[in-house]
């Protein structure tokens, strides 16, 4: 773990911790209890899964390689239900790791061994997210819209920050929605990868463009596919 952290957390949250590892799962536990984070934490899948439908959490931090029930089975045992923001972690780094665990409904990802500094962002831009603070930029959403944006049978009310298809409320995790308010405001605008990764997931740096993919493709099959097109070579652009 690295000494450079960032500054302690103002109001404490609690964070489900599963790793299976005790090294790992007592060091990151204790890394961020330092930062004032409540830590519940879980050796494996299925007490992990026990937790969550136990008690709230504000963040789950999932270990991908997991016994009994792996991360990537636990990640989606969670989205059957939750929206709650979920961070997975994979020691290898592995492409088929990470895209599944994206797949699954994971919010973003970090590789093992974490930077403490790289996981405290990471977790922090989360709960914003989870918050549904408006982005670094400005509002995501112009203010002089008012009520509801209706789009075919899909409708959007920023202030109460309500997803409807065919009048049925779509659940959507916080990283969808951030992405749909995202596109919404920039109509017929192709908005490329880092800009998608800046705005929406509050990176700061370079990070992997695969996230904004994947998060496209899952917002596509709940708010229909037609919507948000793919513009080769640069990014993705919502119809008009």
């Amino acid at each position: 773990m690295s000494d450079s952290l960032p500054a302690p957390v103002s109001a404490p949250v609690t964070v489900l911790l599963v790793e299976d590892d005790e090294v790992i799962r007592r060091s990151v536990a204790m890394a961020l209890e330092r930062y004032g984070y409540r830590v519940v934490v879980a050796a494996d899948g299925l007490t992990g899964l026990e937790l969550f439908r136990e008690g709230r959490h504000d963040l789950l931090l999932l270990d991908v390689m997991l016994p009994g029930l792996d991360g990537i089975g636990l990640c989606r045992r969670v989205r059957e239900t939750s929206t709650d923001p979920i961070l997975m972690m994979s020691a290898r780094g592995d492409s088929l790791d990470v895209v599944s665990g994206l797949e699954a409904g994971a919010d973003d990802y970090v590789v093992k061994p974490v930077d403490t500094a790289v996981l405290v962002a990471r977790i922090r831009s989360l709960l914003r997210r989870a918050a549904c603070a408006p982005p670094a930029g400005g509002p995501a959403v112009a203010p002089e819209a008012d009520g509801p944006l209706v789009f075919g049978d899909l409708s959007l009310d920023p202030a109460a920050l309500e997803v409807r298809r065919d009048g049925e409320r779509i659940a959507l995790a916080p990283t969808e929605l951030r992405l749909l308010l995202e596109f919404v405001a920039h109509p017929g605008i192709v908005l490329d990868r880092q800009t998608l990764l800046r705005e929406v997931w509050d990176y700061g740096w370079d990070g992997d463009t695969r996230v904004v993919d994947l998060c496209v493709q899952r917002l596509r099959k709940k708010i229909g596919a037609e919507r948000v097109e793919t513009v080769r070579g640069f990014g993705y652009k919502w119809k008009r």
